[in-house]
């Protein structure tokens, strides 16, 4: 009788691993390692153990105590663990320390991230600008990578292969920077055309943290099929396509989400793609409300639209997945304040949520729920800029509105 193989892929074991400062609480680090575990399965593996750490400030050389690491090193030989991933971006010293006392692969979250960008990415533009960004990133930690052979010749005043080799990747690395940057060029030349041949059309953009449903909204309103999946970053493109609702055409764009920590190599790389949100004349802020961390995530969202330049613009916060909401409802004779855990989303509503000068809506793009009045909403937003730009449309929005 033959015999049978396993040919199933296996998935890499991975450790994870945050430190509780002062900056960050112990709530908020459980948080980052729960989004960095999904950052993690989205790559492919999976998530063994998380450790955590109360430090002052990350250690200079080991971004860990030593007793920490040590228990981590423990923790990896037994498991036969592939590799450590790191919450935040390890230096070139810290990661050149930790690996021979962990034995095994070690990264840190840019490092997870630019992986699962260079994954995701389908064209041509895309693919460029994960390159430049791995490339930026890859520059300063050289030294690691040639550690072993560094001064293999010794004697003063001579310089190893290593150092040699150092110098000769640095130029090769530096030389497809250029190469990259010029690339981009063409490419943002040309896709600063085709937002010109557009016309002056009313430009809505979908903003968000990444993972909040955008794409699904995407497909509802424009009746396209844009990729939509429940793991991070499943969109990369930008994706712009022409929706009327009622009697109004104008341009709907999908962009790629937001995260906490993103890159700069990975903003500087996608600014191309950020034009977008820019250039927008009306921005539909997605937010999952499912999602415990919600405001913090619009915070990071709210942070790096000032980054870019496009915080100034009207804007509708979309609470996306009501379907999923839920709450520990309070007890009749409970007097205590109201906390996150615990407050409905009518409690919400009548929080900052209502309070501030963006419309607010609720809906469940899964279930289609309230999309009708997200319509309505979005058409009398575009409406109010296309009237300012073709004023002389004016009498025909009327006649349709009186029709409806």
């Amino acid at each position: 009788m033959a015999k049978l193989f396993d040919t199933s892929v296996q998935k890499e074991k991975v450790v994870i691993v945050g430190i509780v400062t002062a900056r960050q609480d112990d709530k908020q680090v459980k948080e980052y390692l729960d989004e960095l575990e999904f950052l993690v399965d989205t790559s492919g593996a999976e998530v063994w153990e998380r450790f955590s750490q109360r430090l002052d400030s990350p250690h200079p050389g080991t971004y860990i105590g030593s007793g920490k690491l040590q228990e981590i090193a423990d923790f990896v030989k037994v498991h036969d663990i592939d590799a450590v991933i790191f919450d935040d971006e390890l230096s070139a010293t810290q990661i050149r320390n930790i690996e021979p006392a962990l034995n095994c692969k070690i990264l840190d979250r840019t490092n997870l991230i630019l992986d699962i960008f260079a994954k995701r990415a389908q064209t041509a533009h895309s693919k460029t600008q994960v390159e430049l960004a791995q490339c930026q990133y890859m520059l300063p930690r050289l030294t690691r990578l040639w550690s072993h052979l560094e001064r293999q010749q010794g004697g003063i005043g001579t310089r190893g292969p290593g150092e040699s080799q150092i110098e000769t990747d640095k130029r090769i690395i530096l030389d497809r920077i250029s190469f990259l940057k010029a690339q981009l060029e063409k490419i943002d030349s040309q896709m600063t055309v085709q937002r010109r041949n557009r016309g002056k059309m009313v430009r809505v953009a979908l903003v968000g943290y990444t993972n909040v449903g955008k794409s699904t909204i995407m497909n509802l309103i424009s009746k396209s099929d844009v990729f939509a999946e429940n793991k991070l970053f499943a969109t990369l493109d930008t994706t712009v396509r022409k929706v009327v609702i009622g009697n109004l055409p104008f341009l709907l764009t999908d962009t790629v989400g937001f995260i906490r920590k993103l890159p700069h190599h990975l903003v500087e790389s996608f600014k191309s793609t950020l034009d977008e949100t820019r250039e927008a004349d009306i921005l539909i802020h997605v937010v999952d409300i499912s999602h415990q961390g919600f405001e913090s995530q619009v915070e990071v969202v709210n942070k790096t639209l000032e980054e870019i330049g496009a915080a100034d613009k009207p804007m509708i916060y979309l609470f996306n997945k009501i379907d999923a909401f839920t709450y520990i409802e309070k007890e009749e004779d409970d007097l205590l304040p109201s906390t996150k855990d615990n407050m409905s989303l009518e409690d919400w509503k009548l929080s900052w949520i209502g309070k501030h000068e963006n419309i607010s809506l609720f809906i469940s793009a899964k279930q289609k729920t309230n999309i009708d009045e997200f319509k309505k909403v979005l058409y009398e937003e575009v409406k109010s800029v296309h009237i300012k730009r073709f004023p002389f449309n004016d009498f025909l929005f009327q006649v349709y509105d009186e029709s409806e």
